[in-house]
C-alpha cells in the first residue's frame, strides 16, 4: 500500500479490526519512510447493484451518499458514527439479500426510515422530510401524527404530545404567506 503522504510503498500494518458487522477491515498501518500513519478499509467486492431513481435513471449506489444524508440528519442528535456505519451496514445487507443487480430508490430511503425509527425520532422525521419532499408543515404533522399514533412506540418525554394544540394544524395555518 502506498503511503498518501509520501507515495512509498513501505508500510507496516499496526492494528487490524473488523467493523460494520465484519463486512470490513480496518487496518492502521505506519510508513516505513516517514512514519506517519494511515487508515486503510478492506470490504469484499461484490456485484455493483444499481439505484433506480424516481425519474428512472439508474446510478451506482453509493454508501458514502447515504452517509452525508443520514450524517446531516443526524446533526447535533446523540448518534455516534458507529451507529450510522451499523444503519448503512444493515440497509446494504438488506439489498443485498433481496436484489441481485438494481434496487428502487424508494426501497433504501424507506428502509433508511425504519432504522432510523427506531433509533432516533427527530433524525427520522430530519431525514423523511428531505427523502418524502415535505412542503409545509402540514406534511410534518401527518408523518409525526403517524408516529405518535401507537403509543407503545412513543418515549415517555413524547407521550404530552399526543394531545399537544401545537401538532393540530388546520388549514388556515398551513397556507404560505
Amino acid at each position: 500500500m502506498r503511503c498518501p503522504f509520501c507515495h512509498q510503498d513501505n508500510d507496516k500494518v499496526v492494528d487490524t479490526r473488523t467493523s460494520d458487522d465484519g463486512f470490513v477491515v480496518r487496518r492502521r498501518r505506519t510508513c516505513g519512510t516517514c512514519g506517519k500513519r494511515f487508515t486503510t478499509y478492506e470490504r469484499v467486492e461484490t456485484t455493483q447493484i444499481r439505484v433506480i431513481k424516481r425519474n428512472g435513471q439508474r446510478v451506482p449506489f453509493d454508501r458514502e451518499k447515504l452517509r452525508q444524508g443520514l450524517e446531516r440528519a443526524c446533526w447535533k442528535r446523540q448518534i455516534s458514527d458507529a451507529q450510522i456505519s451499523t444503519l448503512i451496514a444493515q440497509v446494504e445487507s438488506d439489498i443485498d439479500s433481496m436484489f441481485e443487480t438494481e434496487v428502487e430508490s424508494q426501497f433504501i430511503g424507506e428502509r433508511v426510515m425504519q432504522y432510523l425509527g427506531e433509533l432516533d425520532q427527530v433524525a427520522f422525521v430530519r431525514f423523511a422530510s428531505v427523502y418524502r419532499h415535505f412542503q409545509d408543515a402540514s406534511d410534518f404533522a401527518k408523518d409525526l401524527g403517524e408516529m405518535l399514533e401507537d403509543p407503545d412506540e412513543i418515549p415517555y418525554h413524547l407521550k404530552h404530545l399526543k394531545h399537544s394544540p401545537k401538532l393540530r394544524f388546520s388549514k388556515a395555518n398551513t397556507k404560505r404567506i
